[in-house]
This record gives structure tokens, sequence and C-alpha cells, in this order.
């Protein structure tokens, strides 16, 4: 005869086993419900700290009651029915039978202090794991007014998380994270990034003396490979004094290499023809882009060591802060550009340069979209 799974069987199976956490906690608040003198041993936690409404609740009991007398608290129960009475104002499932399972499940209740930094240690990373998120939530939200500078304030209050974990453990210098990082994002809009870093590139191309304005804007801010590879044709060009032009950048580009992926000649030519805007208004655009996509990385990356028991605090500190170096590095830069750029200037095409021609309407097209 098959068997008839009792009611909501299947729904128990589906539920996940408790984590390790699950376990500590329920160790330390069984010491704690044991011998509550105990709690003057307890630091660095709070019932925030705990993974469960219950348990946050039953701590926040704990610490708020006065301490039960220790010989009248070995006789009766009526501490514990005070804790059961208050933990029940903010968790209303709690039952006696729960306390008296918590108080059997403890191995040691002169191991409460070992609990409890086992307890702050995983409370740090769910607080390191939430302020990641965020980050990158940020990062992604389009109705924000000011993009940039909400990214960088979250990323401000991840370090400041990542601080505060530093200041409890103290990091280890040269212990890594053993979780391997994400790759990079995606351009959010390849699209767009394509068509602005080739107006970027087209109109360096026809007025390279603006290139020495634009310092702060590095090759690994373009998405594309072919893309960051012409911008070091046009500086190191421009820095050398040498001619430029699209027909000299094409070739500067052949002695790198960049035509071997199979790029054609006419096509580079075509796109360094199409100037459009300001050398300074695209290459703000595209460090933008870049600084928003660091710290979408950087907040993946912490997000991935945060999720992985493996993990210590300290090591999370160390990985942490590393990846928090990177939007410091393209932050610096991005400083640099916002500061020292005037208001943008649209300069119009050159209506006499060495290349291919283009139609009216394309540069019309192009100047109204630079004003954006």
């Amino acid at each position: 005869m098959p068997h008839a799974p009792e009611p909501d069987e299947d729904d128990l199976d589906a539920i996940a086993p408790p984590q390790p956490v699950f376990h500590v906690e329920q160790a330390l608040l069984g010491a704690l419900l044991l011998d509550p003198h105990r709690l003057s041993n307890v630091t660095g936690i709070a019932a925030d700290s705990f993974s469960t409404a219950a348990h946050a609740a039953l701590y926040a009991a704990i610490t708020t009651l006065p301490p039960p007398d220790p010989a009248e608290h070995a006789k009766n129960t009526k501490w514990l029915d005070r804790v059961l009475a208050t933990g029940r104002e903010q968790a209303r499932g709690l039952t006696a039978s729960y306390l008296h399972t918590l108080i059997q499940v403890c191995p040691w209740a002169s191991h409460a202090p070992a609990y409890a930094r086992m307890v702050e240690a995983e409370h740090a990373r769910r607080r390191l794991r939430t302020a990641a998120e965020r980050l990158v939530h940020t990062v992604h939200d389009v109705s924000l007014p000011d993009p940039v500078q909400t990214v960088l304030a979250e990323a401000d209050a991840l370090a400041a998380v990542v601080d505060d974990i530093a200041n409890r453990f103290p990091p280890r210098a040269g212990v890594l994270p053993r979780t391997t990082a994400p790759p990079p994002p995606a351009a959010p809009d390849p699209a767009e990034a394509v068509e602005e870093e080739q107006m970027l590139l087209a109109t360096a191309t026809a007025y390279p003396s603006d290139i020495e304005a634009v310092r702060w804007l590095l090759p690994d801010d373009l998405t594309l490979p072919l893309h960051a590879g012409l911008w070091q044709c046009l500086t190191g060009l421009a820095r050398s004094h040498e001619p430029v032009d699209p027909v000299t950048v094409l070739w500067e580009a052949q002695q790198r290499g960049l035509l071997d992926d199979g790029s054609e000649p006419g096509e580079v030519l075509r796109m360094l023809a199409e100037p459009a805007g300001s050398v300074e208004h695209w290459g703000e655009r595209a460090l933008q882009r870049s600084l928003l996509a660091t710290a979408e990385h950087t907040g993946r990356r912490i997000e991935a060591y945060a999720v992985d028991p493996v993990n210590a605090p300290f090591q999370l500190v160390v990985g942490a802060r590393r990846a928090l170096a990177d939007i410091a590095a393209v932050r610096t830069r991005w400083q640099h550009a916002t500061g020292a750029t005037p208001p943008q200037q649209l300069r119009p095409a050159p209506t006499t340069r060495a290349g291919l021609p283009t139609t009216t309407a394309a540069h019309a097209a192009r100047s109204t979209r630079a004003t954006r």
C-alpha cells in the first residue's frame, strides 16, 4: 500500500535545514537561560545580531529583565516565565517547551562567550552582505537624479560597515578570501555605450588638442577592447605631437595589433570620421559609466565573499577593502574630471578634415544626443 503523506509533509521536506549559526544561537541562549549571570561575560552582540525574530526577542528579554537570584533560579522557573512573557511581546510563537529545548541543547554554559563571538561573526557577515547588495541595487536604480553621488554615498556606507567589522575582528595581513570573485558586469545599455564611445573617439580624432584636458580618462574606462585600444592610439599620438587624423590612428591601430580581431579598416575609418559634441562631454560620460560599473563589480565581489561561509570576518575585511580601493581610484578621477572641467562647450564638426564624408543629418542627430 503506498505511503500517504501526512498533512504538510511535502512542505516540511522543502524547508532548508538551519544554518550552523542557528545552533550556535540556541547554545548561547540556552547558556544564558540556564546561568543568567553569564550574561556579564557576553559582549559584542545585541538583539539584532541574531538570525531569527524568536532568538532576537529572547535575547532582548534576557538582557532587559533583572537577573534572578541564583539560588531561587535553581529552585523554580519564575524568571524563565518572565523571560517567556517578555519575549512573546515580540515573538508570539515562543513556547515554554522551546526555552527548555534551548537549555537542553546547550553543550556547556561556560562556553557562552565563545558562542557569542560566533554569533557576532555571523552578524558581521550578514551586515556586509546587506550593505553590498544595497550598493548593487543603487547602481541599477534608474530613478536617481544624481546616480554617481548616490552610489558613492552607498559605497561610503559599505566602507563604514567594513571599518566597524575591522574594529571587532582585526584583519590579518595577506589573508584573502578564498572565494572566486565574479566577472565584471556588462554595460547596462551596450548599444548606448558603444555609440557614445565611438563619438568620443571620432571627436578626439578631430580635436586632438582636447585630449590633454581628459587625462583622467583611461582605456579601461571604455567598454570594448577595440575602443580602449584606439583611445591608447589617440593619446599616444597626441602626447608625442604626431599628426592625428583617421588615417594615422588607423595605422597606429594596425601597429598595435588592434585589427587582428577582424575589425575592418574601412569601418574604423568611418567611425573615426563622425565627430560630434566635445571630447570632455563624451569622456565624462564614459568615466561615469566606468564608475558605476566599478561600484557594481565591487558590490558583487563583496557580496560573493560574504555569502561564502568559509571566509572568516578578518578575511572579509581584507577582501572588501581591496575591492573598495577600486572605487576610490575611479572616484578620484571622477572628482578631478567634474571639478576641473569647465561647462561643456559643444563644438560643430569641422568642415574640412581628412577622412570619409558624413551626412549633415548624422551630425545633427549626434549633436542633439550630445546635449542630453
